[in-house]
């Protein structure tokens, strides 16, 4: 057996309570109760594997998990997504491009569910977020230019001075030169 009682136990039931509230009274009742139920499965020769059947299979299908108003999680099976990112890093501490190739998900197929790109996508359009986007980059990328350009501009100004100074001196001598 790849797990004991205790850890399916404690599986089980802190799976059961992150959907379900409980007081303390009521998760010592469940962690009882399902010991109890993989103890007389255990001595029937019948304890289920945690994780599936082999480890790395996917919970469900594809199809499945990935619907047009939730996202289920391919590891553990868990549903009601709207996005597994968060999910996966906190529960599985993995990184989307490791889920996908962990499950031979295409990159085109989003891990988010399709009802939710779609408001976000309306969302965004309606906010006139793409053309907001737009002009921060040219402002950005005109602000880098002109902070470029000045030291250029300097070198030549400062250069241009000197050649000024003795124009100006000379004038400035040719008329006491003259009184």
């Amino acid at each position: 057996m790849t797990a004991t009682l205790v850890e399916l136990t404690a599986s089980i039931v802190s799976s059961h309570a992150a959907g379900t509230e409980m007081s303390g009274d009521d998760l010592i009742v469940e962690i009882n109760k399902v010991y109890a139920t993989l103890k007389k499965l255990e001595l029937e020769g019948t304890v289920p594997e945690v994780g599936g059947a082999a480890p790395g299979a996917p919970a469900m299908s594809l199809k499945k998990a990935f619907q047009n108003d939730q996202v289920a999680c391919l590891i553990c099976g868990k549903t009601g997504f709207k996005t597994l990112t968060r999910h996966l890093k906190q529960a599985h501490d993995l990184k989307p491009g490791q889920y996908r190739k962990q499950f031979n998900i295409p990159a085109g197929q989003s891990l988010t569910a399709k009802n939710y790109s779609e408001a976000r996508r309306k969302a965004a359009n309606e906010n006139n977020l793409a053309a907001n986007l737009e002009k921060a980059r040219a402002a950005r990328a005109a602000k880098k230019a002109a902070a470029a350009a000045p030291p250029k501009a300097g070198k030549a100004k400062a250069a241009a001075k000197p050649a000024a100074k003795p124009a100006k001196a000379a004038k400035a001598k040719a008329p006491k030169a003259k009184a």
